[in-house]
């Protein structure tokens, strides 16, 4: 006669000591869980509402600017190193974890028009006001290594990614340099008066972008002795900023309060459109993943774009920021900085909610379920409202509807005039080829 005893594992339920958690058994069978989706929604609910809680998304900032900043560089190498230039001819080297002045100098008898490092971080070029490009060593800024004269003024300059000596500048002309020749070893012209912004780009290291004052954005080939293509915009292009993963991808701020992401391969329309400001975009930089982007703007706020989406999901602003000029995202992906003509250097959290410092497993694990969640939810209504609301300042706030009423009428006003014309006289434009005048190749 068989007889049959309960048998349990005493290591399946007994914890060792009372601070292991609790072991509790579950059957995952959902037959046996009818509610278990609407409990979920709840934790979908409760989590998008925390996120707005805890959404505190300015760190600190970084103050002793006697004048307003122009531009910022970020060193390639040292997440902490930053470098930053004001109208006053200033340039400083900051330490982002102490929030400190590492060292400052007078670098430039005026503005100081654009900074950048070379790859290895190792030298920090400077332009300014005065017609001179100056080289300084990151350890010490007391005298610069090298100084180069130029013709005309110059408005940019963009160190090559690979090429630990060559850099260009540009001004008049877009002008290729070698740090070893106190001449420009190449001049690159298409007939504009001046040049006000140029980049390299980071993967294909030949290519070479820049905005001119005719409102054209004009691509070179460094291994060619011209220009390579031109597109002309209806209005000025202030920056412009690559995709660091996608090498054919770049996006344009306009002064038309939107943001254009070209690919090159095809420029006879971008292929999104960005809106969201309400005054002319100054300033632009990618994501190191290349799937977000920050931008400035006269409207005295910073947003961030998904590089797909047409419209930003975050906005930051502040009572005393003024006009943005520069803004960065910091190589780690987890900060952005912004300059502002009123002597600040803002930080601010990339992920508006994030929490920083280091995370214990269950609240990493509990922060990832959420955010599997969230996703889940995304397009239910009340999780959506939530999730989308924002707080924007009274002055961006009328300045929107204001513009939102004036776009409804001239829209009403192109279907009345279609409507009382020959048929097909009066064809669709879309929003992506409205403000792109011509191509020139």
């Amino acid at each position: 006669m068989k007889v049959k005893v309960l048998s349990r594992n005493p290591d399946d339920y007994l914890r060792e000591t009372k601070r292991d958690i609790q072991k509790v058994p579950r059957n995952y069978d959902p037959n046996l869980h009818p509610f278990q989706s609407s409990r979920e929604y709840i934790r979908a609910l409760n989590a998008v509402k925390l996120e707005r809680v805890f959404a505190k998304p300015f760190i600190g900032n970084l103050d002793g600017h006697r004048d307003g900043i122009f531009c910022m560089a970020k060193h390639p190498k040292s997440l902490s190193t930053l470098a930053s230039g004001s109208y006053d001819g200033e340039v400083r080297l900051w330490n982002l974890t102490k929030k400190k002045c590492i060292s400052s100098i007078n670098g430039h008898d005026r503005f100081v028009r654009g900074l950048c490092f070379n790859p290895n971080g190792t030298r920090l070029f400077s332009v300014g006001d005065d017609s001179t490009i100056k080289v300084w060593n990151t350890e010490e800024l007391d005298t610069p290594s090298h100084t180069f004269i130029s013709q005309s003024v110059l408005y940019g300059i963009s160190c090559q990614w690979l090429n630990d000596k060559v850099f260009a500048t540009c001004g008049d002309v877009v002008q290729l340099w070698d740090i070893t020749r106190s001449q420009p070893t190449s001049t690159l012209k298409w007939g504009v008066d001046s040049l006000h912004h140029l980049a390299f780009n980071q993967i294909d290291t030949n290519i070479l972008a820049s905005c001119a004052s005719d409102r054209s954005i004009i691509l070179y080939d460094t291994r060619e002795v011209k220009p390579m293509r031109k597109i002309i915009m209806k209005l000025k292009t202030n920056q412009l900023a690559w995709n660091p993963m996608e090498a054919y991808v770049f996006t344009a701020a306009n002064e038309d309060y939107n943001c254009y992401s070209y690919d090159t391969r095809k420029l006879e329309a971008p292929i999104n459109v960005h809106k969201d400001h309400v005054a002319a975009v100054t300033c632009i930089d990618y994501a190191p993943t290349g799937l977000e982007f920050v931008t400035g703007s006269y409207d005295k706020t910073i947003r961030i774009f998904e590089s797909h989406q047409g419209h930003s999901r975050e906005i930051y602003h502040t009572k005393r920021m003024q006009h943005l000029t520069s803004v960065i995202w910091s190589l780690d992906n987890k900060f952005v900085l912004s300059a502002s003509d009123e002597m600040n250097i803002r930080i601010w959290k990339a992920n508006a909610s994030e929490k920083l410092g280091t995370l214990r497993p269950r609240e990493r694990t509990a922060l990832e379920y959420n955010a599997t969640l969230k996703e889940k939810f995304a397009a239910h209504p009340q999780v959506k409202r939530i999730a989308r609301h924002r707080q924007v300042p009274k002055h961006v706030y009328h300045e929107r509807n204001q513009q939102l009423e004036s776009k409804k009428k001239l829209k009403r006003k192109e279907e009345n005039v279609r409507r009382h014309s020959k048929k097909n006289s009066i064809p669709y434009v879309s929003e992506k080829k409205k403000n792109v005048v011509s191509e020139v190749a």
